[in-house]
């Protein structure tokens, strides 16, 4: 990738999308920074004992379209400048599906794997106490993200409610059902991508059945899989940080989920059930119709873009290609279905839950899929709509039906022709 911070780059996907629409100047000036960006140490006790401190963050990005909304990931790889860009990438988002939130996101810099579950819950506790002035149901509501989950949701909205001597749960989603989740939680982000896909097929030149290769195999990477492959697709190959296995015939899904709730990468597949081990930096060049990368940002970049053989990449991961690969993929006549669309069917159904929590009345998971596939159905023929009507890719077009909603927004607090004329 080119010199310049994630969210430099990020910026870029903005300025492209204001050429497409008339829009005051205030706009851009707002949504080009973070409104606010918090930075803490956590200090826990270890099992040992000892005192360890880990660096945190919460970003509220722009809240001009209601309270924010975000995850918060646990990586040792997590940075300010990364979580700035995932909190412009959720503002873009919330507005592509229509929801009524602005965008937000928080980090922990730590690898959770090497903390004992004791630990894990201190550190989240100690999260929600460093930030329970900034977090709120009606100003930022938290979410899982990379290692985070639906534990450590729950732990999170306890140490809130203690704080504030009120349960509150819409502080927070993704949480365990007994603790105010929602039906469909689990597999909102791959079911939004696979509504999306399956309403855009013909669209899309896809033909049936699908072979789709995943790169990684997390939740949105199994549940994609496990989705794809019960409607007759076939999933060659797959891959998660520790390798991959391909089969031209087809993998055997059960096994690779199988294997990851016990503990075991998907290379430790091969050698069984046609498995046959794959470089995991060499998936991305599978032949295949659909690319899935569900992994972590810019995994499909300058130097591999070339080797993409599907016709449709599927973003399930925040920002997996980067603007140079972009350009590589147009080139070679691939079509990417970008994040802020394809993935947000995550986010959608954290918003059923933040409304079910509010209502305290729960829905079935009928319903919810069913106001799922209507959203990403509505929004995603929206912008394939707009892609075609401007000859602008379906990412350009995505950020534009999104600028498009946030610019209404803040232009209707008036902008400097309304003060000045």
């Amino acid at each position: 990738m080119s010199e310049g911070s994630l969210l430099d780059h990020a910026l870029v996907r903005l300025d492209e999308a204001a050429v497409h629409l008339a829009i005051d100047a205030d706009v851009i000036e707002k949504l080009k920074y973070a409104r606010e960006t918090t930075k803490v140490r956590l200090m826990i006790r270890m099992d040992d004992g000892s005192r360890k401190s880990f660096l945190a963050w919460r970003c509220r990005y722009d809240d001009t379209r209601g309270p924010t909304k975000g995850g918060i990931r646990f990586h040792p790889d997590a940075t300010a400048d990364e979580v700035e860009t995932l909190a412009f990438w959720m503002t873009f988002k919330c507005a592509v599906m229509n929801l009524p939130y602005g965008g937000g996101k928080g980090a922990v810099q730590v690898d959770p794997r090497k903390l004992s579950k004791a630990e894990l819950e201190r550190l989240s506790r100690a999260y929600i106490q460093a930030f329970s002035r900034i977090i709120g149901p009606d100003r930022d509501i938290p979410a899982p993200d990379v290692y985070t989950n639906s534990m450590i949701m729950g732990w999170m909205a306890d140490e809130y409610a203690q704080i504030v001597g009120e349960a509150a749960p819409a502080v927070i989603t993704g949480k365990p059902l007994a603790l105010g989740g929602s039906l469909g939680r689990g597999d909102a982000t791959a079911r939004g991508g696979y509504y999306l896909v399956r309403h855009l097929a013909t669209d899309l030149g896809l033909g049936q059945p699908l072979k789709v290769a995943v790169q990684g195999f997390g939740n949105a990477g199994q549940h994609i899989a496990r989705l794809l492959a019960a409607d007759g697709h076939t999933i060659v190959a797959v891959s998660d940080s520790e390798g991959a296995v391909h089969a031209p015939a087809g993998l055997d899904v059960h096994a690779l989920m199988t294997a990851k709730a016990q503990g075991r990468s998907v290379a430790s597949t091969a050698g069984s059930h046609g498995h046959e081990r794959l470089a995991a930096e060499k998936l991305v060049g599978v032949d295949c119709d659909v690319l899935v990368p569900s992994a972590l940002e810019n995994m499909i970049h300058e130097g591999n873009a070339g080797t993409v053989r599907a016709k449709l990449i599927l973003e399930l991961a925040n920002g997996p290609v980067t603007a140079e690969a972009d350009a590589i993929l147009a080139r070679n006549s691939v079509i990417v279905l970008p994040d802020i669309l394809a993935n947000a069917g995550g986010v959608t159904v954290s918003y059923f839950e933040w409304v079910q929590n509010r209502q305290g009345y729960y829905w079935t998971l009928e319903e919810i899929h069913e106001r799922l596939r209507v959203i990403m159905e509505r929004e995603g023929r929206a912008i394939w709509t707009t892609a075609r009507e401007k000859g602008v890719s379906v990412r350009t077009a995505a950020y534009v039906h999104a600028l498009n909603r946030l610019a209404e927004a803040i232009e209707a607090h008036g902008t400097q022709n309304f003060f000045v004329s």
